[in-house]
């Protein structure tokens, strides 16, 4: 039985701004909240700031978790509404049906495979000489390539509008826009533009470890609405994830019920 938790942090305890920090810290503080250890259930976790002030964390896990260690550490251990909120998540798969549509937000790690980068770094351009010494070249091997952020806003808006199928779901087009105001590069004259907006973008930069290497992940938030197109695969991927770096806090797809809707999901 899944479950969606969500944690308030204190952005002014120390433990907090370690965890803010760092994804890797992050993970590690969500995987400690699990009875199960070492952990083998997939674990999705997502960072929001949109209230600078209170931070949360929402997580979705298989089992139901424990996070008073986290509010403990970072969070408000005496306060009104100081406690973990923690929802079984079922109620919601289960009002997914084909045509019916939900806001949406997701945080994801848009990138693309290249066999060889144009600009690679030195770090890459080394891994790439070993492996193509002793493996032959990536397209004798059959192999993806080199995993490579996409950057600007329009090819991260296509990222994500290219995988909204195979995750069941169809992005419709803006309700109030005019037919020939294209929105973010992405609609033409005559067709309206997609009803997404990208609301946020950064780039992290963190260490597993002291000493060790730099991880860079450019992240993309997007909020807009989605349309149903088949249940399961739309169920997968809320409990799965989109994209790369779901340790680090990416691929969190979480759905909420649409301005005009009165009841809730």
């Amino acid at each position: 039985m899944p479950y969606l938790s969500k944690i308030a942090l204190n952005p002014r305890r120390r433990g907090a701004l370690r965890l803010l920090g760092n994804p890797h810290f992050m993970h590690a503080a969500v995987l400690a909240g699990l009875a199960r250890q070492p952990v083998t259930e997939r674990v999705l976790w997502r960072l929001e700031t949109t209230t600078p002030h209170r931070p949360e964390v929402l997580v979705l896990t298989d089992s139901r978790p424990d996070f008073t260690h986290l509010v403990e550490q970072a969070g408000w251990p005496h306060a009104d509404a100081g406690q973990p909120l923690v929802r079984d998540y079922t109620p919601l798969l289960e009002r997914i049906t084909v045509g019916r549509e939900f806001a949406f937000r997701l945080t994801a790690n848009p990138v693309q495979h290249l066999r060889r980068p144009q600009n690679m770094s030195d770090e890459q351009a080394l891994l790439r000489a070993k492996q193509d010494a002793l493996h032959g070249t990536a397209a004798e091997r059959k192999v993806r390539g080199f995993r490579v952020a996409h950057r600007t806003a329009a090819h991260q808006l296509t990222w994500l509008l290219s995988r909204a199928e195979r995750a069941g779901f169809c992005i419709p087009p803006v309700r109030t826009s005019a037919p020939d105001t294209p929105e973010l590069g992405l609609g033409r004259p005559g067709r309206p533009a997609p009803d997404v907006a990208l609301v946020a973008r950064d780039t992290l930069r963190f260490r597993k470890h002291k000493g060790g290497r730099d991880i860079v992940l450019a992240t993309a938030t997007f909020q807009g609405r989605l349309r149903v197109t088949d249940t399961d695969a739309l169920r997968a991927a809320l409990l799965n994830g989109i994209g790369p770096a779901k340790a680090y806090g990416q691929g969190l797809l979480t759905l909420a019920p649409l301005p005009s809707e009165q009841h809730y999901a």
